[in-house]
């Protein structure tokens, strides 16, 4: 028997958590904004343009110059957040057909890829041209924290790609679109559009570092995701799409250096 209430206890902790670290984040990012010699040496640790696990750390005297060790840091953090939600999917005995996996092909198999790849260029060619609006109209908050995310070696690219994003992807798109939408919907009689509505607006509100226009144009890349999740029940497909968005900004603003609008 699926223990409903006890599993939605950990979400919401697990949530709650994420935004306290958020703001903290989106606080230091606004000090950097203001100050930014001052606060070079105390930007989170896993900061980075999706940032919702890192909190300031003290003042330091020197900086290591690699990304590695921040690379690192937002792997080892958010899969310690994914770590303890499929800890309580197991506990709580959570049916995984409710989180979007299950044996049918449009759930798992290649036509769940497909899809999760076409919803990724797509978003990628929305997102890239949002992205490169918001920066026309305000500067870009985030840009300082992935700019020095972005690998300097050909080492850390293959981290980004092949650790780091893949890993951000599969915890973001397990709590705000599998369990926040797929497995609340199930356990709780509720309807998943209103699900997705609100996990929208958690999704925006754990990426407030990116400014005001940066968080509309989140809540709406999560608002997309959440249409691909309901309608296909595929936490595959969803994934896909979010590593596409996620890898291609990056090969966008820090790789090639284009900005629409710039």
């Amino acid at each position: 028997m699926t223990r409903w209430v006890a599993f939605a206890g950990v979400a919401v902790l697990v949530l709650a958590v994420l935004l306290v670290l958020a703001r903290a984040s989106q606080s230091v990012v606004s000090d950097i904004s203001t100050a930014p010699d001052r606060w070079l040496d105390r930007l989170p640790d896993g900061a980075d343009h999706l940032d919702a696990t890192a909190t300031p750390r003290p003042l330091q005297s020197s900086r290591d110059p690699s990304s590695v060790a921040l690379l690192l840091n937002v792997a080892v953090s958010q899969g310690i957040f994914a770590t303890v939600l499929l800890a309580a999917v197991w506990w709580a005995q959570v049916p995984m057909s409710t989180l979007g996996v299950s044996g049918d092909p449009w759930s798992t198999g290649w036509p769940a890829l497909v899809v999760g790849v076409g919803a990724g260029i797509a978003l990628v060619f929305a997102n890239t041209l949002a992205g490169g609006l918001a920066r026309a109209v305000e500067r870009d908050p985030s840009e300082r924290l992935r700019e020095l995310l972005a690998p300097d070696s050909a080492a850390g690219w293959l981290l980004l790609f092949f650790a780091v994003l893949p890993t951000i992807a599969v915890f973001e798109e397990l709590l705000f679109r599998a369990v926040l939408i797929g497995a609340f919907s199930a356990g709780f009689d509720l309807s998943p559009w209103l699900l997705a509505v609100v996990s929208s607006v958690a999704f925006a509100v754990g990426h407030g570092a990116q400014g005001g226009l940066g968080v509309v144009v989140t809540g709406l890349l999560g608002f997309a995701l959440a249409v691909v999740f309901v309608v296909t029940n595929s936490l595959l497909a969803v994934v896909v799409a979010h590593y596409l968005v996620n890898a291609a900004e990056f090969v966008v603003a820090e790789g090639l250096g284009w900005e629409p609008f710039g």
